[in-house]
């Protein structure tokens, strides 16, 4: 059974940066993807970033050129750094996996996702 633990989240300061963590505990097998996804109050979930075993990103449009996230395959952690934190940033992050490689449209919805973890949450203070 697959089960995803998640962590780095806390209080942060705009401008700063923070490292979310995502570590399989479990057995998933080659080949499989996975993914950020996060939430804020009163909205709907919507994908961060998502990688591929073989390597392949996917990122959102309000991440690029403010992150480094990768996948280390030898013991299946994703990470995320988010830089120049900004307060649309304050969220509930959650880390998803399934099976398989995702596509160009498939990688955003949250349905191709099997395995999901609690979520950590990230907020800023005032």
């Amino acid at each position: 059974q697959v089960h995803l633990i998640e962590s780095g989240g806390g209080p942060a300061k705009v401008g700063g940066s923070l490292t979310l963590t995502c570590e399989i505990s479990g057995v998933i097998y080659d080949p499989y993807s996975m993914a950020w996804f996060r939430q804020s109050s009163g909205k709907e979930r919507e994908a961060v970033a998502a990688i591929y075993s073989a390597g392949r990103t996917k990122k959102a449009d309000f991440v690029k050129g403010r992150n480094r996230f990768s996948l280390d395959t030898s013991d299946v952690t994703m990470s995320l750094q988010l830089d120049n934190l900004k307060p649309e940033d304050a969220a509930t992050y959650f880390c998803a996996a399934r099976l398989g490689r995702f596509s160009d449209s498939s990688w955003a919805d949250s349905a191709h996702y099997t395995y999901w973890g609690q979520g950590t949450q990230v907020t800023f203070s005032a």
